[in-house]
């Protein structure tokens, strides 16, 4: 039996979902928990690094930005490698991407934090894309925990 190809996204709609992920990089760079929380749904459902399965925004929040954000730096997207696939009706869009990050040994010293996400999007009435499903998981072999300690710089 043949498949058919992958439903990549068009040029548009991979472009809209990069510029989500780069504008959402940037509050995970800034530790800006309040400008993030509107690109993700309330009731979101998400797997990650600390936590199985966690259901609703604030959950995610509590255990798993707050044990992540204030304790690595640099964090990107790898756009270049991103792969951004949409169903027919451009209504809902999945970014399969690399990301990067900077994480702490308990000395200070750094080391990097290379990982991998599964992000699943809705398109609103409004044209903007809102965060549904979130998987993201490290590399193997990379340490889980990092030492570092930035403030947070919005609830």
């Amino acid at each position: 039996m043949q498949t058919l190809p992958l439903p990549e996204a068009d040029p548009a709609a991979t472009a809209s979902v990069k510029d989500w992920l780069d504008r959402f990089a940037a509050c995970v760079r800034a530790v800006d928990y309040a400008s993030a929380t509107p690109f993700w749904h309330d009731a979101i459902v998400i797997f990650g690094t600390y936590q199985e399965l966690v259901r609703s925004r604030q959950a995610w929040i509590d255990s798993q930005w707050d044990n992540v954000w204030p304790r690595t730096e640099g964090f990107a997207f790898d756009l270049a490698n991103t792969l951004v696939l949409a169903s027919p009706d451009g209504a809902m869009a999945v970014a399969v991407t690399p990301w990067n990050s900077t994480g702490f040994h308990e000395d200070g010293t750094a080391f990097p934090r290379p990982g991998r996400a599964t992000i699943v999007l809705a398109k609103q009435p409004d044209g903007r894309w809102v965060g549904v499903h979130s998987h993201m998981s490290l590399q193997r072999g990379v340490p889980q925990d990092s030492f570092g300690n930035r403030l947070v710089k919005a609830r």
